[in-house]
């Protein structure tokens, strides 16, 4: 055992990078591992829609490998796809890309946010990100050599991040701004107003924003506004977007990124030695999705929204305070009053009534004392963990 445990501490000492030990094991992943070891437990936890993939999009998918479509794709992706991902985008923003040099496939849009910061960053660069935040952001930053950021977001402004707020952090060194609209875990949406300063502060400090919207199909009672739409903002945004939420296509691990060509061909290169490209079959199957799967995102959001309605206005009635998200499909309760903290009362709630929620310190220090819950499960287990945590409430609190 002495042995044993003087290795342990030579790896961590000499072994492994200095980055790699700065950034601690993800909050979320321990959670689940609890959880598979649970049949009983109502999750919570997992940011994935329960919805399975539409059929036609699997079919499309099936027919590119029963016809033998198995092979590399441009390290660009499928031009078919990526031209197809230029028309949404200017239909529905009116921005212009050129597939050939300013669109770029991924594997999901982690490995976006991930080849914008490797792309990006220089060691001692900052990058402001919002406080709390999705987990993979600070990671990917420490990866990079950059210094994470963070700014605070508060429930008395629904979490949304403020472009005052941000000015105030802008240094010599600051280089990037990476904002996840709607946020992952609060489900806040940046407003029009707050979008415009923060374009405004970009410009004026020259500075990127790299903006994540894979949630931007599930934003609700408003209208998504990207970024890059606001003046002179196309030329310094990353665009990163993808098709796990929206399409209920998480396993089939496709994104994209949209943004300068000086900047694509630059995250091109790391792509193409890290990755080479997405899988070809599932790049099909998101062709598929964009041009026929409107009516199955419109039917999914409608359920998120209805799902959303009942769950926040359940957990503020069973008293935990719960700020109304106005996308993705997240809650983020408070749970500071009960006298445990975010961890604590996770915990408890997992291994005495089976319901599983993720800390909010997961997500960053401004997270502490609130909790992540995923309604994006059926309707009727939401209400029945709604019935477990009150009595959980009950036994502590009440």
């Amino acid at each position: 055992m002495g042995d044993l445990a003087y290795f342990m501490d030579k790896l961590k000492r000499e072994v492994l990078s200095q980055r790699v030990r700065q950034v601690k094991p993800s909050g979320i992943r321990k959670f689940f591992d609890i959880i598979n070891t649970m049949p009983n437990v109502i999750s919570l936890g997992v940011g994935e829609p329960d919805f399975v993939t539409p059929d036609h999009i699997r079919q499309a998918g099936i027919r590119s490998i029963r016809e033998g479509r198995t092979r590399y794709s441009s390290n660009y992706g499928l031009l078919e796809l990526r031209e197809e991902i230029a028309k949404c985008l200017e239909k529905r923003y009116g921005l212009k890309y050129d597939p050939l040099k300013q669109i770029l496939v991924t594997v999901g849009v982690s490995e976006g946010v991930d080849l914008a910061m490797r792309t990006l960053i220089d060691p001692g660069d900052e990058v402001i990100s919002p406080d709390p935040g999705y987990v993979a952001y600070e990671a990917d930053i420490i990866f990079s050599g950059g210094i994470p950021v963070p700014v605070p977001t508060y429930a008395q402004y629904d979490f949304g991040v403020r472009a005052e707020d941000i000015s105030s952090l802008i240094t010599p060194r600051t280089k990037l701004i990476l904002i996840g609209n709607p946020n992952n875990p609060t489900g806040a949406v940046v407003s029009p107003g707050e979008l415009e300063g923060i374009a405004k502060l970009a410009v004026e400090h020259d500075l990127i924003v790299v903006v994540d919207e894979v949630y931007s199909h599930l934003v609700y009672d408003t209208e998504h506004v990207c970024i890059a739409t606001m003046p002179g903002m196309q030329d310094r945004t990353i665009l990163l977007d993808g098709f796990s939420k929206a399409y209920a296509m998480t396993g089939w691990r496709v994104g994209y990124v949209a943004a300068p060509a000086g900047i694509l061909e630059a995250m091109l290169k790391v792509h193409q030695y890290s990755i080479m490209c997405a899988g070809t079959a599932a790049q099909e199957a998101a062709l598929e999705a964009l041009r026929y799967g409107e009516a199955d995102v419109q039917m999914m959001h409608d359920e998120y929204a209805r799902r959303r309605h009942m769950f926040v206005e359940g957990l503020n009635r069973i008293g935990l305070p719960c700020c109304e998200p106005s996308g993705a499909f997240y809650a983020f309760p408070y749970v500071g009053k009960t006298g445990m903290s975010d961890e604590e009362f996770a915990e408890k709630l997992l291994f005495e009534e089976e319901v599983a929620v993720v800390p909010g310190s997961s997500f960053g220090a401004a997270g502490a004392g609130y909790l992540r819950a995923a309604y994006c499960t059926a309707y009727n287990q939401l209400e029945e963990a709604l019935v477990r945590i009150e009595r959980f409430l009950k036994k502590y609190y009440q």
